[in-house]
C-alpha cells in the first residue's frame, strides 16, 4: 500500500535513476481522471506497449479519443529513450485486471501467474503505467537505449516506494484481453529491475565501482610493491639458491649463513651494477684509444 509519488518525486526520482532524456508535456501534472474513479493507494507499476509507432503518440497519449479518453499512462517512452511525462493521477491504461495477477504484484510474489478470466479489479486505481513505443510485432526489436530507460523507469518507482521488481508487471500479465503487450520476457525484465535496485541510483551496468558485493581494493604500499617484485622474481629464478660472489658486501664464506646465498633479487641488482661497471669501462677505452 503506498500513496502515489508526486510530479515533483517523480522527477527527482527519475533523475536520480540516471534518466536526464525527459519532456514534461505541458499541463501532464494535472492530466488524469481522478473525476470518474480513485487514483491510490497504489500496489504496482505496469509495462505496456503501444502497438503503433510515430511521432504524434505522446499527443496520443496524453489526450485519447473519444472511446478511450486520456491520459493513457503516467509515462510514454519513445524508441529513442525519450521519457515524455504525460499524466499525474488516474490514467486509462489498464483497465480491469484479474484478482489473482494483482494479488501476486501486490503480495510481491516471485510468481506471477496467468490471470484468471474474472477481472473485479480497476487497475487504473492501483497501478502506474508505462508505455513504450513499439508496434508489437514478434520481430520488431527494443532498442538497448529504450529498454535501458523502461528498466530504470519501473525501478524509480519501485525505488521510491521500497517495492520488489515482482511489484512489476505486464499488461499481458493482468487480463488476458492483452496476450501480448508487451512483447517482452517479463521475469527477464524483473531480473534487470533488480539488478538496479541492488545497486545505488547512479548505477550503471558494467559500473564495478558501485557493486554492493565489490570490496574497495586497498592501494598498495612501497614496501607491498617490493615485496611483490621479490616474489615474482624469486619465482622466475629460485629463492636463496645462487652463491653469493665473494666481493658481495654481504657476503658469508660460511655455507650455513644466509649470506652465503642470494635471492633472485640480489641476483639481478649486482647484474646491473657489473654492467654499469663494464659500461664504465668501456666508455673509458674508447675514449682513451681516441
Amino acid at each position: 500500500m503506498a500513496r502515489p509519488m508526486t510530479p515533483d518525486q517523480w522527477l527527482k526520482a527519475l533523475r536520480a535513476e540516471g534518466v536526464t532524456d525527459i519532456v514534461e508535456m505541458p499541463g501532464w501534472r494535472t492530466n488524469n481522471r481522478n473525476h470518474k474513479g480513485s487514483w491510490g493507494d497504489v500496489h504496482a507499476t505496469m509495462i505496456h506497449h503501444t502497438a503503433g509507432e510515430g511521432t504524434g503518440l505522446p499527443t496520443w497519449c496524453f489526450n485519447g479519443n473519444a472511446a478511450l479518453p486520456g491520459p493513457l499512462c503516467h509515462d510514454f517512452l519513445a524508441r529513442s529513450g525519450r521519457l515524455y511525462l504525460v499524466g499525474n493521477g488516474r490514467a486509462n491504461h489498464a483497465g480491469t485486471v484479474a484478482r489473482n495477477a494483482y494479488d501476486a504484484v501486490r503480495n510481491e510474489s516471485a510468481r506471477h501467474p496467468a490471470p484468471d478470466a474474472a477481472e473485479p479489479i480497476d487497475g487504473n486505481a492501483i497501478s502506474y503505467g508505462l508505455e513504450c513505443e513499439n508496434d508489437g510485432s514478434p520481430a520488431r526489436t527494443w532498442p538497448a537505449k529504450q529498454y535501458d530507460v523502461a528498466v530504470r523507469v519501473q525501478a524509480a518507482r519501485c525505488r521510491f516506494h521500497g517495492w520488489s521488481a515482482d511489484s512489476v508487471w505486464a499488461h499481458k500479465e493482468a487480463t488476458r484481453r492483452k496476450p501480448v503487450d508487451p512483447r517482452l520476457p517479463m521475469d527477464q525484465f524483473r531480473r534487470d529491475v533488480a539488478e538496479r535496485l541492488a545497486h545505488p541510483a547512479s548505477w550503471s551496468p558494467g559500473d564495478a565501482s558501485t557493486s554492493p558485493s565489490k570490496e574497495d581494493d586497498m592501494p598498495l604500499s612501497d614496501a607491498d610493491i617490493r615485496k611483490v617484485a621479490d616474489a615474482v622474481v624469486d619465482r622466475l629464478l629460485g629463492k636463496d639458491v645462487f652463491d653469493a660472489p665473494a666481493d658481495a658486501a654481504d657476503y658469508s664464506p660460511d655455507p650455513k649463513s644466509p649470506r652465503h646465498y642470494w635471492s633472485g633479487r640480489s641476483v639481478f641488482a649486482d647484474l646491473v651494477t657489473r654492467t654499469r661497471r663494464i659500461d664504465r669501462a668501456l666508455a673509458a677505452l674508447t675514449k682513451k684509444e681516441s
